[in-house]
């Protein structure tokens, strides 16, 4: 009989149980409000009075998640607030409560910080270069076993998921290598070893750190224009680096220029650039015409770990563009070019070639201060001057030199023309417009005149009035201000803003820019009102060119109200930006005799050896030539 009641005991607390049996889940159990919602859910046998509520571990209740209610099945979402108050980082507990009774319960950790790298650090398993440091590392990917390699350390304050990118920076970073590793908490090294073909210049490794709740960290600044923190692992991939300390000189003048490498010997040799007859075809290349000097070889192993200043003569040579190209016995190139100025101004010819240096150096990311992001205006704030004595990125190449002012040199020397040549630094040595009209008929700006200090625009507006011939082969010319000292320069601000709009000058003016999504064929319609222009190259009104480069476009200029009386369009492209957005190929003359061509395209001269432009340029030559 005892045996009996035992079994209906027990089965009377099995049915007990059951009723109240009832299961809890969170998800995720270590949860952050800032990136995701909580998800709560509960499953009870019988329908009952429960609430969820959030407890210490220690079982001190801090209030309800969901307020008690009549329920049997609930799922719901939690923001991480209690009464409206955000609740604190930590561990929890999550209970499902029916009276007094903790039903079921589960754990949770509320964490909204994003794992953190302490003591961020990088070196290249080799000898620093002057000015490394922590964050600032100078590496050579040559394979010789010196400075191949980046080694990035940190502590790691939590477990997480670290994500190195190697990228390049312009204005935002550009993603090259990607390595991801799930790393527990403590000290740990990443490693990048740079390919040999990549360019010398600085590249930015961002870290992005990811933990559990979904907390994000991120290391190296996004882009160029927020602020530099938290800071990233700056890598200055190193080449034979080499610049001038200004952009021109005078034959036979003593010149430096500032060498930073870890060749153990260095030759160098100069060549004059235009005379090829070769085309280039990469942003990281010279191809020129040996001077003629012996090559001088120099023992480098003494500045491997810093930068060096040699002296150099300049060698007397004609007006031009001229390049020291430097090598090493691991085959490495360095180029330092430098403009020659004439002695005399108009002693040998009379017509002037400027060369667009303070555009090179705008466009220049060549990054000194080692941030990761170039050194210029157009890497965002706070740059707003460019030094005029950096050497460039892309080995030492000009920014865009091989596509659209070295087409104008070989057209230039390849039909034999005469001219001389100055940098746009050069105009602080010409005190007044007079001096340029006494000296020549004609001055070319062949490439991306867009930077111009008051001194130059005073001058060559002078040598305008005064007769001069102005020849304009790209489009965005004259456009912002720009204060020089020393060799460094100043954006002010646009020159049509200071009152001076820079259409009186060109004929037309900056337009529009696409960055050359949508390029299209001008059109002729001045055959009948400039016949010379057209003459030997079969275009009449109607026909089209450019079809051989692809169209014209990128930035573009047109005429305006404030254009000179008389401005000619010669050809247009219509509506190629959209309706009545189109750049305009310009000539207009003034009653002193001046005569002035503007390209209205930024890549106009970047086409100058092709037909029909050869011809049309021919034709300018002989018509702006003469006085």
């Amino acid at each position: 009989m005892r045996r009996l009641g035992l079994v209906v005991a027990v089965s009377a607390f099995a049915v007990t149980a059951q009723a109240h049996a009832a299961t809890l889940t969170v998800s995720p159990t270590q949860f952050s409000p800032r990136h995701a919602t909580l998800l709560v859910s509960a499953r009870l046998t019988v329908r009952r009075q429960v609430g969820v509520g959030l407890a210490t571990p220690g079982g001190r209740t801090l209030g309800w998640i969901v307020a008690p209610s009549r329920r049997r099945i609930l799922d719901l979402g939690w923001d991480g607030r209690i009464a409206g108050k955000r609740v604190p980082d930590g561990n929890y507990v999550v209970r499902l409560v029916y009276r007094s009774a903790v039903l079921a319960s589960a754990p949770l950790r509320i964490d909204t910080h994003a794992p953190q790298l302490v003591d961020l650090h990088a070196d290249n398993g080799s000898t620093p270069f002057t000015g490394d440091g922590p964050l600032l590392t100078t590496v050579s990917p040559n394979g010789d076993g010196f400075r191949d390699k980046v080694n990035v350390s940190f502590d790691l304050k939590e477990p997480a998921t670290v994500t190195m990118d190697v990228t390049r920076t312009v204005k935002v970073p550009k993603i090259l290598s990607t390595v991801t590793a799930r790393f527990g908490r403590g000290l740990h090294t990443m490693t990048w070893a740079p390919t040999s073909n990549l360019n010398p210049r600085t590249y930015l490794i961002r870290f992005t750190t990811l933990d559990a709740a979904g907390n994000r960290g991120t290391y190296g600044a996004p882009n160029a224009f927020v602020g530099r923190e938290p800071r990233g692992v700056v890598v200055r991939l190193q080449g034979i680096d080499a610049a001038f300390n200004k952009p021109s000189y005078l034959p036979g003048e003593v010149a430096q220029i500032r060498v930073a490498t870890d060749e153990p010997e260095l030759t160098y040799r100069v060549f004059h650039s235009g005379p090829e007859q070769v085309v280039t075809y990469a942003d990281n290349q010279f191809a020129g015409v040996d001077v003629g000097a012996p090559p001088v070889t120099v023992n480098w192993s003494s500045w491997r770990d810093r930068s060096h200043v040699i002296t150099f003569h300049v060698p007397t040579v004609a007006s031009g563009l001229y390049y020291v190209q430097f090598g090493g016995p691991d085959g490495r190139v360095g180029y330092a070019p430098f403009v020659v100025r004439p002695t005399i101004l108009g002693l040998s010819s009379r017509i002037l070639v400027v060369l667009p240096t303070n555009t090179w150096e705008a466009y220049n990311f060549e990054d000194v201060n080692g941030d990761g992001y170039g050194d210029t205006w157009y890497a965002g704030p706070p740059n707003r001057t460019v030094l005029l004595s950096r050497g460039y990125t892309a080995r030492g190449a000009p920014p865009r030199f091989y596509r659209y002012d070295l087409p104008f040199l070989h057209w230039f020397y390849w039909s034999g023309k005469s001219a001389e040549f100055i940098s746009d630094s050069d105009f602080d040595s010409v005190t007044v417009g007079d001096e340029l009209a006494r000296a020549y008929d004609l001055i070319v700006f062949e490439g991306h005149e867009e930077y111009v200090t008051q001194h130059e625009y005073d001058v060559v507006e002078r040598f305008r009035d005064l007769g001069g011939n102005l020849m304009f082969l790209s489009a965005n010319n004259f456009f912002w201000k720009v204060d020089k000292s020393g060799q460094t320069l100043r954006k002010i601000g646009k020159w049509r803003d200071a009152g001076r709009p820079e259409v009186r000058l060109i004929g037309v003016q900056y337009r529009a820019n696409d960055d050359g999504q949508r390029q299209g064929l001008y059109t002729v319609q001045s055959a009948a009102t400039a016949p010379w222009l057209w003459d030997g190259t079969g275009l009449a009104d109607g026909a089209q060119f450019g079809q051989f480069v692809g169209g014209y476009g990128i930035e573009i200029d047109a005429t305006t109200p404030e254009s000179p009386p008389g401005t000619l369009v010669l050809a247009q492209i219509p509506d190629l930006f959209g309706p009545g957005i189109g750049p305009q190929m310009s000539y207009y003359e003034t009653p002193a005799g001046a005569k002035v061509f503007a390209a209205g395209v930024l890549d106009f001269g970047g086409s100058a050896t092709f037909w029909p432009i050869k011809r049309m340029l021919d034709n300018l030559w002989a018509r702006l030539s003469q006085p």
